[in-house]
């Protein structure tokens, strides 16, 4: 039984994108950490789409390698034969309900947009639809030709004389169309052409020749971004950092210089943070509300609660930061680090797969590896977790709540410190210590008074 209402999305990838000069795929190019066709296919996944079919041709392995993990199904286009062969790659004639058509390097898209040409292409009571949009310089872009606001055809700037070219709404490469009509026109494409291609936008002129309604719905020019140069795909990311930015000001957030600030599409800061200029925020990150994050912090996949103070030049990644913590200048933690609140990490401090716990402090110059750290603990300058062993396994300290560690000591994993510990300074600690113990792990001094270098 079919079903007339569902949504299907054809996503356009089969192209090799000569322009970029570059040995990807066009439609893995980034914009924003993300590759062009997933900003696609989000939409589609957004809109509700039943079937997300994407056409690959050049890179097709690759191409498959980050659209099938989506659920998106890949569908070979063996030969470059044109758009509407493209589209019938897809098999639209398996297809019920309504099936739109996109390409996948228009990154700039946005649910909204798309979501509103559907709901004018169902009050219009459509058979087949094309997305337009009106720009300042419609350049090589085909042209929109109507008579008393009904669309009569597309024309191709190659094709158009001085006063079709003056037109400014143009054809975005976007269509919508019920899926048995689709298929009806499509087998009457021909490659009647200088190339030999078969023209998607043919279909435009045949269903107006064969009776079909066939309507142009103007939306926004982004929709109509196609990126073909490397320049045009800095000029799309910088667009969304833009969009990016004004929606986490919007929500609150102070930025000192916001033309500076990284920001991808998941991540989140909360109201009243402010953010100073280069600051990178990456992957699935998320920042509470008064927080301060100076120059220079990099954070990728990473959480940090409220009132976190993070210093100018630390890099952040995969970890979880509690609140009114102090980090930096200049700390690292690196993926499964995992902070405590009210916290004081210093400068060049790195922790990797550690859990320092709430209220503890490392001050300077450590790295604390594979380690739980317990709360209330004092780390001092120059402490090493000694985590990698001869028989290249990783094995783990385990500090208690309380304990005082002095300066220069190097813990031997696997080790144990219990709860209220002293370590002196300069001790390597190969053994477990004791609860409310003393351990001093280091060479008596022995001092020779008078003595010389022979030969002196």
């Amino acid at each position: 039984m079919k079903d007339t209402n569902s949504l299907s999305v054809i996503v356009l990838a089969a192209g090799k994108g000569t322009r970029m000069k570059s040995p990807l795929p066009k439609v893995l190019h980034p914009v924003v950490g993300q590759p062009m066709v997933k900003r696609v296919l989000d939409v589609a996944k957004a809109l509700g789409a039943v079937q997300r079919r994407v056409v690959v041709g050049h890179g097709e392995a690759l191409v498959r390698r980050v659209v099938e993990p989506m659920g998106a199904v890949a569908y070979s286009q063996k030969e470059q034969r044109g758009t509407a062969d493209a589209v019938k790659a897809a098999d639209p004639a398996s297809l019920d309900g309504t099936v739109m058509i996109l390409s996948g390097d228009v990154p700039l898209i946005e649910v909204a947009d798309m979501q509103t040409v559907l709901a004018e292409f169902n009050e219009l009571k459509a058979d087949i639809a094309v997305v337009t949009a009106d720009l300042k310089n419609p350049g090589s872009l085909g042209r929109i030709v109507r008579q008393k606001g009904e669309l009569r055809a597309i024309v191709e700037a190659s094709d158009a004389g001085p006063d079709t070219l003056k037109i400014r709404e143009i054809n975005s490469g976007a269509y919508v169309a019920k899926a048995d009509v689709l298929t009806k026109l499509l087998d009457k494409v021909k490659p009647n052409n200088a190339k030999g291609e078969y023209y998607l936008t043919d279909i435009i002129s045949i269903g107006i020749e064969e009776g079909y309604k066939v309507v142009a719905i103007k939306t926004r020019p982004a929709v109509a971004f196609g990126v073909n140069t490397q320049a045009e795909l800095a000029r799309a990311s910088r667009i969304v950092f833009k969009r990016n930015r004004n929606r986490l000001m919007e929500n609150g957030v102070v930025m000192i210089d916001p033309a500076s600030v990284y920001a991808e599409d998941d991540v989140h800061v909360g109201s009243g943070t402010v953010v100073y200029p280069g600051v990178y925020l990456r992957g699935n990150t998320s920042i509470g509300n008064y927080c301060v994050l100076e120059p220079g912090v990099h954070i990728y996949s990473s959480i940090v609660g409220d009132s976190t103070h993070i210093k100018a030049g630390c890099y952040f990644e995969n970890s979880v930061i509690g609140a009114k913590v102090q980090i930096g200048p200049y700390a690292r933690l690196r993926p499964d680090s995992d902070v405590g609140n009210e916290v004081h990490i210093g400068n060049f401090v790195e922790l990797k797969k550690t859990k320092f716990g709430a209220r503890s402090k490392a001050g300077h110059l450590s790295y604390l590896g594979d380690a739980i750290v317990g709360e209330d603990v004092n780390i001092g300058c120059g402490t090493i977790t000694c985590n990698y062993a001869p028989d290249r396994k990783k094995y783990q300290t385990t500090i208690g709540n309380g304990v005082f560690v002095g300066s220069d000591v190097q813990f031997v994993a696997p080790v144990t410190i219990g709860a209220g510990a002293t370590i002196a300074s300069g001790s390597t600690v190969t053994e477990d210590v004791p609860a409310d113990a003393l351990a001093v792990a280091r060479g008596r001094q022995v001092n020779k008074e008078g003595w010389k270098p022979k030969g002196s």
